[in-house]
């Protein structure tokens, strides 16, 4: 029996357990989580192994990989882990291509599969990454060239072109299929009637296709999908959030263990609750083995992968649509520009970095369910911290000051957030915890590339309903400046 890990947002203590398992020790996770007793664990990293890894040790660990441009774990290509054929699903995205490198490196089969989608948005909404990425096929030649690996690039669109979806998990006969393919922007998914429609048919029908093409190809793909912490809502619960599952007191006493309920915030949310719903019901009437991950905001730029090569790197989203809060923030500190924090800025989140967020998908890939298993379940995040918190640290690092704007969403305007996430803790998972020295590796890429921001894509252009955007309409006079050097 296995003891909760947690993460809220008042400070905790961590009690490090060592776990033999063949002869190798490892701490369960950083300052961020309560150990679980008892658990065994894959050994993940050489630091791991003298028992003890303090958040700077970790930072340092990180950063050196960055800039030696190897694995964070050092076990690369030449890993313990059984290798697979894995179609990564949405894989030219801002998670989705970290991923497929990092399940490269780690010397897995991978096929990207991407319709180009999120580049056409940049098109549509006149803002594009802050990075200059590359296309598909220089992304994979490029990959090729520095690694001697190669991954194919398949041009579809996963929720139009069922035929083609099913006849390619025919041919290429997965392991693993990782489903990233989904339009994933809350203030996208709330813009306008249109956004919002796109958003419902993009999401949901895809989530519908892969489930049938699976069975239709007759293939036994374990799928592992990308959800969102979102989907249990941000209002105060009062209580751990569990993984996926909590224990109820049905009407006469009875005991039963539920999906959790589900209460989105946007559009965009709601699609990843259909989706819980979508795995449920093809796990139960056709015995798909299915794994989601219910993860937090992520943050950060590059990984040890992407920095390998300039034609690699990862896109980076600033804009009030798709830039994620911390990214935005440490956006703007490089830039001399306020921050932005909405409302009283007393939202807490969940957060976790983008080298984690490919070390989680693998880890899922590497243990998935049984034949006939419920849906399992894990908490993707790292830690979790109050919106204003996270802007002060940014401005104590970079003397930029904090803009408190009129909040464009509908949401309680303080909350706790007390979040489980035993799973990957036993499985291994070291987590990268916010760190002033990860900013740093992210404020140079910005002031790298700073000459390529628009500000006026700076300010939000999305607003949840008309008192909103009423409630914002000064936004529209306020103008943006770039501090020069």
């Amino acid at each position: 029996q296995l003891s909760s890990c947690r993460i809220s947002t008042s400070p905790r203590n961590c009690t490090k357990m060592k776990v033999l398992f063949f002869a190798a020790i490892l701490p369960c996770l950083s300052t961020s989580f309560t150990a679980p007793s008892g658990a065994f664990v894959v050994p993940r990293t050489a630091v791991s192994k003298s028992g003890q890894t303090t958040a700077a040790q970790r930072s340092s660990l990180i950063m050196q990989a960055l800039e030696d441009g190897t694995n964070v774990d050092g076990i690369g290509a030449n890993g313990t882990a059984e290798k697979k054929k894995v179609i990564v699903l949405g894989g030219d995205g801002f998670c989705g291509w970290p991923t497929s490198l990092h399940l490269s490196d780690q010397g897995h089969d991978v096929v990207i599969v991407d319709n180009l989608s999120r580049r056409n948005i940049d098109t549509e909404l006149g803002c594009s990454s802050l990075t200059p990425i590359q296309s598909p096929d220089v992304r994979v030649q490029a990959w090729k060239e520095v690694s001697g690996k190669e991954m194919k690039f398949v041009n579809l669109d996963v929720a139009k072109d069922y035929d083609l979806l099913v006849q390619l998990i025919k041919d290429e006969q997965p392991d693993s299929i990782v489903h990233f393919a989904e339009q994933r922007a809350a203030p996208y998914s709330m813009k306008n009637s249109k956004t919002k429609r796109y958003t419902i048919d993009n999401n949901v029908s895809g989530s519908n296709n892969l489930c049938c093409a699976v069975m239709d190809a007759d293939v036994d793909a374990h799928i592992v999908h990308l959800g969102t912490m979102g989907v249990y809502g941000y209002g105060t619960s009062g209580g751990e959030i569990p993984e996926g599952y909590i224990d109820v007191t049905l009407p006469g006493g009875r005991q039963s263990n539920i999906l959790h309920p589900a209460y989105p915030g946007s559009v965009y949310h709601a699609t990843k609750c259909l989706d819980a719903l979508i795995w449920q019901f093809y796990q139960k009437n056709d015995n798909l083995r299915i794994t989601d991950l219910h993860q937090g905001i992520v943050w950060g730029t590059n990984t040890p992968q992407t920095i390998k090569d300039e034609r690699l790197v990862n896109r980076f989203d600033y804009d009030g649509d798709y830039g994620t809060v911390l990214n935005r923030f440490l956006m703007q500190g490089a830039m001399g520009v306020p921050l932005t924090v909405y409302g009283t800025g007393g939202q807490t989140r969940a957060f976790i970095h983008i080298t984690d967020t490919a070390r989680c998908i693998e880890i899922a890939i590497n243990n998935p369910p049984k034949a006939g298993e419920r849906v399992e379940i894990f908490n993707q995040v790292a830690e979790t911290r109050r919106v204003r918190d996270v802007a002060s640290l940014v401005s104590k690092q970079t003397g930029v000051e904090v803009n408190m704007l009129p909040n464009p969403r509908q949401e309680a305007a303080e909350n706790e957030l007390d979040v489980a996430n035993r799973k990957f803790c036993n499985l291994g998972l070291e987590p990268i915890t916010l760190d002033e020295g990860l900013f740093d590796e992210v404020a140079e890429v910005v002031k790298k590339y700073k000459h390529r921001c628009d500000p006026t894509k700076i300010l939000p252009a999305s607003f949840w309903n008309k008192k909103r955007a009423e409630e914002c309409a000064s936004l529209e006079d306020q103008k943006v400046e770039i501090k020069s050097d």
